[in-house]
């Protein structure tokens, strides 16, 4: 890490911990909730905590497979729930993760479609995202960020984000971490006795003047059986930014809808069964005007079962099947002029109308199972399961469209895993492998590989005096694997708009394998001040050296050893090579604190990276987000109707981006629960009106900057009975 960098990270750290200490050893931007413990965490023994201040990182992780809360992991692990959703009145996933360390949401000016950036590493699957279990596997090749994915955030109840290569028992590839959605029960709208509940939303944002209305119903046929439906409207126009600048092509209007059942065919099972559909359109921008019009519609379908006997320690079956369906189709409004053909290199125009379909569909199937005994004092919670993801791409459109950027093919990856959790007084260890295999097949040649990562975890709590024995120490080894993607590999052809030169497929391409070093704390206490107030703590340090990693490069036709023979009008060529290695190093930092009177909140990352080629050059990763700190402060006023509040969030310039850029976020917050049926919600977000960059989006064409000082008002009603 630059010595500029350190010095800044040491900064922040230093102003982070004795801000900790100052606010009642305050804490990370995330609102603190009563703890419910699920099922999954009864088996595992997590005992609900005797104080009523205890925090958001106390909530049982709704995925976890091993049903253990945010602050028992032994791993950098982060937790969204139904109340930080709603207080950030969220529109889109970036909004959803915002001030969780080391994530990052990268987007373009519409904003809805995401892609996820965890410690550096995001595109082509390094980030596994997962909606009720589905795999989200949607990519379309552009200038920017290359994999995305949407969900509505007024259909999820909570998110659980696992950073690093250690998650390797949820499937394949995610060597940067992964983020699982859940969505909405029938019970989250059901009180106590109720048969049957709607709700309706609406709400409107200033800047863009954007509409969100949204419809819930939920039935309850008997103790075994409920359903839900939900429908979600959005419609925004173009936004401005802090210069009250319009921000071309940044409006959108989006249906989304759900239905879920929850099934309990006996008393010791359950069967989820679940769709989520949405519809897009938006317009995008080519030299200041409107050149395409985009329609993109999505269809998941998931199952998920669930088998446990209270008599059976040994049994916890889960079965996960899925199937995601994304279909994009690209229409030119405009005659498109100074375009070439990809195979012969000719001048064409492309006549307005012209269509191109991205069509994707993944199936998953994903079986696991642990079995909780115990051998010589020693609790094992032994997890161990098979997991396989099917893709299977098609594009279609015509020569000197955008079609063939996203080669179409067949991709399958699988793999089987076993982890044991070992616990003993002081001591918890936990080791694992995975076997990970994959197949890619295109319209001209295939290619295939195999890996056995392994994962070692050794936590301890060393202290017996009141204060620290609650502190506990870990470190952790990890490795992953990700195989290369349809469009890294069999990418080919000339670039067809602007100049022409041949983007070279790489058949000989070597998959990625994530090895990761962490070390971390985590630290709880309760009744500090008053018998009801609780304190969470989590930090890490991380060290990743991502082996074989693959990016983009220019090849000169001028180098007989690239590879690449002039074809196009300059003389270089573009393929997905390996890297050496890249090295990302980092540290985050996550709290909370919470008491009857409110809350308030710390977290920070501070991220470096860059590649290593082959012949020992280093250069700067385009992917390293922002450094952040992010604090929060709330009030409870009236029993807890009335909600208060405000976040502050700094972004310091990566090192080596030219066009970052620092800035500081200032937002505010209300809430009001009128009665048991009426909230109204109030937000102001950019309050100062900055002008400001994601520096992600530095790898685009032109620089996108996001939404100056917007105001937001919703309210929601339901009625039960």
């Amino acid at each position: 890490m630059a010595g500029g960098t350190v010095a800044k990270g040491l900064i922040l750290l230093g102003a982070g911990v004795a801000a900790v200490a100052l606010l009642s050893h305050a804490a990370q931007a995330q609102e603190a909730i009563k703890p419910e413990p699920t099922q999954n965490a009864q088996q595992a023994g997590e005992a609900k905590p005797d104080v009523q201040g205890s925090t958001l990182l106390d909530k049982i992780m709704l995925i976890s497979r091993t049903g253990e809360s945010a602050i028992k992991a032994l791993a950098s692990v982060s937790h969204v729930d139904q109340e930080q959703i709603e207080r950030r009145m969220a529109a889109t996933p970036n909004e959803l993760l915002r001030g969780v360390p080391g994530v990052t949401v990268q987007a373009d000016a519409r904003r809805t479609a995401s892609s996820i950036n965890i410690r550096g590493l995001q595109d082509f699957g390094r980030v596994a995202v997962i909606v009720d279990g589905a795999r989200q596997n949607f990519q379309r090749s552009d200038h920017g960020t290359q994999s995305t994915f949407y969900i509505d955030p007024e259909l999820i109840k909570s998110v659980d984000v696992i950073r690093g290569p250690v998650a390797n028992t949820y499937g394949s590839g995610a060597i940067g971490g992964v983020v699982m959605f859940d969505t909405k029960d029938a019970e989250d709208y059901l009180k106590p006795g109720e048969t049957w509940a709607t709700s309706l939303t609406g709400r409107y944002e200033t800047n863009g003047k954007g509409w969100t209305t949204s419809a819930t119903g939920a039935y309850k046929f008997n103790d075994n059986f409920d359903v839900l439906g939900n429908i979600v409207y959005r419609d925004y126009s173009d936004y401005k930014d802090g210069d009250g600048n319009q921000v071309g092509g940044s409006g959108f209007d989006v249906l989304s809808g759900m239905l879920k059942s929850t099934i309990r065919p006996t008393e010791n099972s359950t069967l989820k069964l679940g769709w989520i559909g949405n519809s897009e359109s938006w317009n995008e921008i080519s030299s200041g005007k409107p050149a395409y019009d985009l329609d993109m519609k999505q269809n998941t379908f998931t199952g998920r079962y669930n088998l446990t006997d209270e008599d059976k320690s040994w049994l916890d079956l889960n079965i996960n099947l899925s199937y995601n369906k994304a279909t994009l189709d690209q229409t030119s409004l405009i005659p498109l002029g100074g375009r070439f053909d990809p195979i012969t290199g000719r001048p064409v125009t492309l006549p307005a109308g012209s269509k191109t379909t991205y069509d994707i569909g993944t199936f998953g199937i994903d079986v696991w199972n642990t079995s909780r005994f115990e051998t010589s004092g020693i609790n094992h919670e032994l997890t161990y399961g098979g997991d396989w993801v099917s893709d299977d791409v098609e594009t279609t459109g015509l020569a000197a469209g955008d079609a063939f950027y996203t080669p179409g093919g067949k991709r399958n990856v699988g793999g089987a895993h076993i982890q044991d959790k070992l616990t003993w007084e002081w001591l918890e260890v936990i080791a694992g492998l995975r076997y990970d295999s994959y197949s890619l097949k295109g319209s001209t040649s295939e290619t295939s590989g195999d890996r056995v990562s392994p994962r070692i975890t050794v936590g301890v709590s060393p202290f017996e005096a009141p204060g620290l024995n609650s502190l506990q120490l870990y470190t952790t080894y990890a490795e992953g694997y990700r195989s290369p993607s349809l469009t890294e590999t069999f990418i080919s052809g000339l670039h067809p708009a602007g100049v022409s030169f041949p983007f070279l497929p790489n058949p000989n391409l070597k998959p990625e394998t994530g090895k990761t070093w962490e070390a971390g704390l985590n630290y709880t206490a309760d009744g500090i001040f008053q018998p009801d107030d609780a304190l969470r703590i989590k930090a890490a340090y991380f060290n990743n050296d991502v082996t074989d990693y693959i990016d983009g490069v220019q090849l000169s036709a001028f180098d007989p050893t690239s590879g690449c023979r002039r074809g196009g009008m300059i003389p270089i060529c573009f393929q997905y090579q390996n890297f050496a290695k890249a090295k990302i190093n980092g540290f985050e930092f996550e709290s909370v604190y919470d008491a009857a009177w409110g809350f308030a909140g710390l977290s920070a990352s501070v991220i470096d990276g860059h590649t290593i080629s082959y012949k020992g050059v280093r250069a700067d990763l385009a992917t390293i987000p922002s450094s952040q700190v992010a604090a929060q402060l709330g009030f409870r006023f009236f029993e807890d109707r009335l909600t208060i509040g405000g976040e502050v969030q700094y972004n310091g310039k990566p090192e080596g981006n030219a066009a970052a850029r620092d800035y500081t976020l200032v937002n505010a917050f209300a809430s009001y629960k009128a009665n048991d049926n009426l909230k109204v919600d109030f937000r102001v977000d950019n309050i100062f009106d900055v002008k400001y960059a994601n520096p992600l989006n530095a790898t685009t064409t032109s620089t996108i900057y996001e939404p100056g000082v917007t105001f937001k008002l919703g309210a929601t009603m339901r009625f039960g009975g």
